[in-house]
């Protein structure tokens, strides 16, 4: 381009993308991102229509499909979509929900009062990103069908047929040119959400079928949700490992200044607080009004009645609000007309009145239990008490934690090697599993960006251990205090300062044994249940070093898993294997070319797809409850290499 066209800035340089131009040509500003987790928003996007339906008492079952090509079908037994002239655009009204962005019932009220979807833009999005996708609808003794490429229909909407049903079928193919990763449905994600809108819609039957999968007898992978309690049902099965205390889920429904709530809560016997929020199905993570709601309305409930009751009297110093909510899980889903999201992922309610209508029914539904139930009112005043007396001890503990923190001028712990370079977003830590492996990392790395802590064998279990005593054990004080991370403040003991954080990548590096598998879950663990928002941000990983090396004369390869071994052996036509127990097996170029090495390692970034199941999943494995964990081990034994 010359020079003259460069600085030649005028009205012809300004594009005007239209609808689904600019849907393709900026996808991230429409499904959050271009990788596995906005290709997987494609599906609960046009999910989230059909729950609509359901939501507006039209619909009471969901299919949905993963077909052999890895397109995805769902299907649902709704009033169908609409698919007469529409007047303003002359085109059928089926065409218009498919192909304009904005288009659709739920911006009309008389339609829908309350909509899901995270960014409310719909299944033109889907259709947009789709290089085919095929509508069918149900509707008025008659089936409709319209295809569509990358957003433009192919052909105008036709009858192909008669039937009795109703309801409407999308079936899509993710177009690999946007997304940055394979299309590639996971099934487990998508299961997860399913369950998860099951609880979230009680009585609607969502069914999730994988068609590239057989079980056992033959028959393609298919679970099948239906909650018959709602809230109460999906409490009870996040805290299946947990020890309860109180004798049963405390629950409520009901409606406040026209913004129906829905609250379901149980305590148990663990330390960790455990609050999952949704707006209109849409699990809010970084929380909002509805959550501060239902904290301000069960602080002042409990209190109140603590207080009335006595037992506080001996006390020697003031109940804060973390003391009321630790061994609390509870579940809190509103509905709003028209919700405002804030916040990074636009997950966080702002929607001022709703903070008032979740405490009002909150503290109304608390006082008649605790009136009620006088025995669960006594047992949950003294987890109070004792999680007051545990805070004190922690905050104790917590000093020491502070004073030993570079920023406080205590210095780095002794055993971490650093790096050279200062900047955080350029630097990564490895958490590596013992002094001898730690040894060879520190030989082995790039002393520029890559700094080694060792940790001593297995950390503390966090899950069954009171606060005071994670930040009294050295391994967790030397994490803190290497990775520059700050916690508890005036206002809130918990909060977490990651403002000064020292390195950006921070990696965890074990055997790929047993031990070592045990080590990443405590130290995984802890980061989810101390460091949340390392794990959200997408700073923490887990590094993946080989299993073999296969070697012929000089042919050498190395081998991350069984397949690629006999893979390596085939294509070498024989040759010695040799199987790495350890980290200390490999010298330090061994461990840099295979495990280090940005150029070659291969890593795992440790992502939360859904924080309620990653809670269940932690509680299980790493609580007290053994028959579940036995399990969960034994269904998931063929993913599993174990050493005997």
């Amino acid at each position: 381009m010359s020079e003259e066209n460069k600085n030649n800035y005028g009205a012809d340089s300004i594009q005007a993308l239209e609808g689904m131009e600019h849907v393709r040509m900026r996808p991230s500003m429409y499904i959050g991102d271009v990788g596995v987790r906005g290709l997987h928003h494609l599906v609960y996007e046009v999910v989230d229509n059909s729950i609509d339906e359901a939501m507006a008492g039209h619909c009471d079952t969901i299919s949905v499909i993963i077909n052999e090509d890895n397109s995805v079908s769902v299907k649902d037994n709704g009033r169908g979509i609409p698919v007469g002239m529409h007047k303003k655009e002359g085109v059928s009204a089926l065409e218009v929900v498919m192909t304009k962005i904005g288009a659709g019932g739920k911006f009309d009220k008389d339609s829908y009062k309350v909509s899901g979807g995270l960014h409310g833009v719909g299944v033109s999005v889907v259709n947009a990103l789709s290089t085919l996708l095929k509508a069918t609808v149900y509707r008025d003794g008659k089936v409709w069908e319209q295809e569509y490429s990358k957003g433009k229909a192919l052909y105008p909407v036709k009858t192909v047929g008669e039937t009795d049903e109703r309801g409407t079928m999308v079936t899509f193919m993710a177009d690999d040119t946007i997304f940055q990763t394979e299309i590639d449905f996971n099934y487990d994600t998508l299961s997860m959400r399913m369950r998860e809108l099951s609880f979230l819609n009680q009585g609607v039957t969502i069914t999730i079928t994988d068609k590239r999968r057989k079980d056992d007898e033959g028959n393609f992978v298919f679970e099948k949700f239906l909650s018959t309690e709602g809230l109460t049902e999906f409490v009870r099965y996040l805290d299946a490992t947990r020890e309860q205390l109180t004798s049963d889920v405390i629950a409520m429904e009901g409606e406040k200044n026209g913004i129906p709530v829905e609250v379901a809560m149980v305590y148990n016997t663990s330390y960790s607080e455990n609050l999952h929020s949704y707006v209109n199905n849409i699990n809010t993570h970084e929380g909002g009004t509805h959550l501060s709601g239902f904290r301000r309305g069960l602080t002042h409930t409990l209190k109140k009645y603590a207080e009335k009751s006595g037992m506080l009297s001996k006390l020697k110093f003031d109940i804060a609000g973390d003391d009321f909510r630790e061994g609390l899980t509870a579940i809190i889903s509103v509905k709003v007309a028209e919700p405002q999201f804030e916040g990074q992922t636009k997950t966080k309610l702002g929607n001022r009145e709703v903070s008032s209508a979740v405490s009002q029914a909150v503290s109304e539904m608390l006082t008649n239990y605790l009136e009620e139930n006088p025995d669960d009112a006594k047992i949950i005043v003294q987890k109070v008490i004792l999680a007051a007396q545990a805070r004190h001890a922690a905050s104790k503990a917590r000093e020491m934690v502070q004073r030993k923190t570079v920023m406080s001028g205590g210095g780095l712990p002794g055993k971490l090697s650093d790096c050279s370079w200062s900047d955080p977003e350029k630097c990564e830590i490895f958490l590596v599993e013992g002094d001898s492996a730690g040894g060879t990392a520190k030989q082995g790395r790039d002393r520029n960006f890559q700094a080694i802590l060792p940790l001593r064998g297995k950390i503390l279990n966090v899950e069954k251990a009171m606060q005071h005593k994670a930040f009294e054990n050295e391994e967790i004080r030397s994490m803190y205090t290497a990775l520059g991370v700050t916690v508890g403040t005036e206002e809130d003991p918990r909060a977490l300062n990651v403002s000064k954080l020292r390195y950006h990548k921070v990696v965890i590096m074990c055997d790929a044994d047993v031990d070592g598998s045990h080590i990443e879950t405590l130290i995984l663990t802890f980061f989810f249940r101390y460091m949340r928002e390392l794990v959200e941000n997408g700073n923490i990983y887990v590094a993946a070093p080989p299993l073999y090396l296969v070697k012929k004369g000089k042919k050498r390869e190395y081998a991350w898993n069984d397949e690629d071994r006999d893979a390596i052996v085939k294509k070498f036509g024989g040759g010695t294997i040799q199987r790495y127990k350890g980290l200390g097996e490999m010298n330090a170029v061994q461990l840099w070319d295979t495990t280090m090495n940005p150029a070659e390692r291969t890593m795992y970034q440790i992502k939360i797809e859904s924080a309620a199941e990653a809670d269940r999943v932690f509680s299980m494995l790493m609580g007290d409850e053994v028959p579940p964990r036995r399990k969960f081990i034994e269904e998931n034994a063929t993913y599993a290499n174990i050493d005997i």
